[in-house]
């Protein structure tokens, strides 16, 4: 799974459109809490920011802007047991490997 590589992985307009929108809508509503100390009415303003933001994130997306296939569905419990005991990927098969020479170097070293 870790070794699987996404073409569009957080690389669209959609999704850094909401990424800095967000950054920017909170950093100035915690701003504001700071000089105004109206914590509800702030955060009530970022809260309201922050979901117009995602509408148009969202918007972007349905203008082709956003991820162009689904996300591919984890694997279930079964099929992951099934593919760590067969040795495929989740590091399995190089764990066993790197075991294995650390056990002839211990064996070389004792000769």
């Amino acid at each position: 799974m870790a070794d699987e590589h996404h073409e569009d992985h957080g690389n669209t307009v959609a999704a850094w459109f909401l990424t800095a929108s967000w950054i920017v809508v909170w950093t100035a509503a915690g701003l504001a809490i700071m000089f105004d100390e109206n914590v509800v009415r702030w955060t009530a303003v970022g809260l309201g920011a922050s979901v117009g933001c995602a509408v148009v994130a969202g918007l972007l997306k349905k203008a082709g802007m956003g991820r162009k296939h689904p996300r591919p569905a984890p694997p279930t419990r079964e099929e992951w047991e099934a593919r760590r005991a067969a040795g495929e990927g989740y590091g399995v098969a190089k764990a066993e490997e790197k075991a294995g020479t650390e056990e002839e170097q211990e064996a070389a070293g004792a000769r």
